[in-house]
């Protein structure tokens, strides 16, 4: 996945859920745009806060919709969270409230699941949760377990409307146990910076689309990220003025980026275009 050839290198870090797809539509362009990227190996990544997945399925998920990538095109915060713990602390244990693209993701990091006396109490979203798991994690938390969030995103979309996402579930635990939750998705720079080492990019040939003001755009913004905010999510021009800090550009959609890099020959976004080659002055003149 490493960029060779034109200079200067530059990649996209590529939010999915209202950039991508809304629930089970693809969102027009998106698809013209990956084909770009793929087309002119420029690196990309597409990082998802949804935990319920494996990589494999997203890719099964776009394939359906016309999008052909790769597993190592997805990047998931179950994986970030995996890899994670597995820094932290190598061949641990933990009790998850969550679905398969998490336990996967734990198991792949060499994690046993268990459900006595665990290392961490790991929680990403899914339609399981009960009070019983609820009991059980609040017990092991006080026992000593820590609390690890694949996410803090409030809701999850659905083409039904928002269902509670993982923060949601996570504040509940919170506050029975009185600690605040370790969160590895986005906006934290853990799972973003790994995303771009990912990569192989620099911090300043790294660019974040998103349609998220308080993740993918935060998260972007602090780490000096370049930034892309399209409208076709969850964010319109009145939430705008609202934010301390705003995205370096605003595009109604993936098809308006892919023209804009169209008329700028799909170099780096915010490169200025080559200037005509003038005559050389010599050195110290």
């Amino acid at each position: 996945m490493h960029h060779n050839g034109a200079s200067p290198r530059f990649g996209f870090l590529i939010d999915m859920d209202g950039v991508l797809y809304r629930g089970s539509e693809l969102i027009p362009g998106a698809a013209r745009f990956v084909g770009e990227l793929r087309t002119r190996d420029i690196p990309f990544l597409f990082l998802t806060n949804n935990s319920q997945r494996t990589r494999r399925d997203v890719v099964a998920k776009l394939a359906r919709m016309g999008i052909g990538v790769e597993d190592e095109h997805v990047f998931t915060s179950a994986m970030a969270t995996a890899r994670f713990l597995a820094q932290q602390k190598p061949g641990g244990t933990a009790f998850v409230i969550g679905e398969g693209g998490l336990l996967t993701a734990l198991h792949q990091h060499g994690y046993a699941v268990v459900d006595h006396a665990p290392d961490y109490v790991v929680v990403g979203e899914g339609r399981t949760f009960n009070l019983e798991q609820v009991e059980a994690a609040v017990r092991m938390i006080l026992g000593g377990a820590k609390l690890v969030a694949t996410n803090l995103d409030p809701n999850c979309p659905t083409q039904h409307g928002p269902r509670p996402g993982c923060g949601a579930m996570v504040a509940m635990l919170e506050t029975a146990a009185g600690v605040t939750a370790f969160s590895v998705g986005k906006p934290s720079p853990v799972m973003m910076r790994a995303a771009r080492k990912e990569l192989g990019l620099s911090t300043d040939e790294t660019t974040m689309i998103g349609d998220t003001m308080e993740t993918d755009i935060l998260g972007g913004v602090q780490l000096g990220f370049h930034t892309v905010l399209v409208m076709s999510g969850g964010t319109t021009a009145t939430d705008l003025p609202r934010y301390a800090y705003r995205p370096e550009v605003v595009v109604p959609s993936l098809a308006e980026l892919a023209d804009r890099m169209d008329a700028h020959g799909w170099r780096a976004p915010w490169q200025p275009a080559p200037p005509a080659r003038a005559a050389r002055k010599p050195v110290g003149v």
